[in-house]
């Protein structure tokens, strides 16, 4: 069986091609297969998707990291999303034959080598967590690259690898393992932030709604709409249906409609076919139905 993992890295760059072509080019010189690069304007952020034998996802990552670290600069950085670094986010992912201690060991290797070579202080998340309080991304990423300059020092908030300092342009950098997840946004017809931030605390887990929801209320200014984004971490726990149905009730509460959703990067297939279940009242449907499932068999 052949040991595949996903890597799925976040660069604070959504508006220049050429430094996001160039931090992409990177990926492209080794032995894995890129998937797909999603870019945002708004958000300021770049989400690159490829996969592969570990030991080339390694090589491949570390390269695109200091690719970013030479070309962004956080100091004239601005987007809604949140961030801390030039490479904000690096997500070690199993697919098919390593495990997530495999991708623990992933992320340990390469945030260290992040720190030592690049300069740029570390923090483990999620699976690859060392403390409770970096579990959550959101956690780390609390007050974002501003307020994290101001603390970093402090004894909650120091990073697992490298000195407790910001690098001077590329800020600092957070690595784990985790889950296939879905990032999936529902764009609201209104300008009016408060509906978004609202709906977005209706549905996030932290403030009592779903289990596995992360979700933000942005304001998409340059599209004249506003947007709740999320975060599905454990899709068979909380399906995609099930999130967009919660957001249309509460955006009727406020006579808002919506517009529209998007998937960013990449979604599983099993996640859109319990849409297709939900929506079409299907009965006993299987994935094995799909041709294309069956076609890669």
């Amino acid at each position: 069986m052949a040991r595949i993992v996903e890597c799925i890295p976040n660069i604070s760059e959504g508006r220049d091609t050429n430094i996001i072509n160039a931090v992409v080019d990177e990926v492209k010189r080794f032995k894995v297969r890129l998937l797909d690069v999603e870019s945002d304007r708004d958000h300021n952020r770049s989400v690159i998707t490829y996969v592969g034998e570990p030991e080339e996802v390694e090589k491949a990552t570390f390269a695109l990291a200091a690719k970013a670290v030479q070309l962004i600069n956080m100091e004239q950085h601005h987007g809604q999303h949140p961030r801390i670094g030039a490479v904000d986010v690096v997500p070690f992912v199993p697919i098919t034959g390593v495990t997530m201690d495999d991708c623990i060991g992933m992320a340990n290797r390469v945030g260290k080598r992040i720190s030592d070579e690049l300069k740029v202080p570390v923090y483990l998340y999620e699976a690859a967590a060392k403390r409770p309080e970096c579990v959550n991304l959101a956690d780390i990423r609390k007050g974002d690259y501003e307020k994290l300059k101001d603390e970093i020092s402090l004894p909650a908030r120091r990073p697992d690898f490298g000195d407790a300092k910001m690098h001077p342009t590329a800020g600092a950098t957070v690595v784990g393992a985790r889950e296939p997840l879905v990032a999936f946004n529902v764009n609201l017809g209104t300008t009016d932030l408060e509906i978004a931030k609202k709906i977005a605390s209706a549905v996030r887990f932290s403030n009592g709604g779903f289990r596995f929801v992360k979700a933000k209320g942005f304001d998409i200014k340059e599209k004249g709409y506003v947007q709740v984004s999320m975060n599905l971490t454990k899709y068979n726990g909380t399906p995609v249906f099930r999130v967009y149905e919660a957001i249309k009730a509460e955006a009727d509460r406020y006579g808002v409609p919506i517009i529209g959703s998007e998937v960013i990067g990449l979604i599983p297939l099993e996640a859109l076919v319990q849409c297709a279940d939900f929506y079409l009242k299907l009965q006993n449907f299987k994935m094995d139905q799909i041709l294309e499932a069956r076609l890669w068999q």
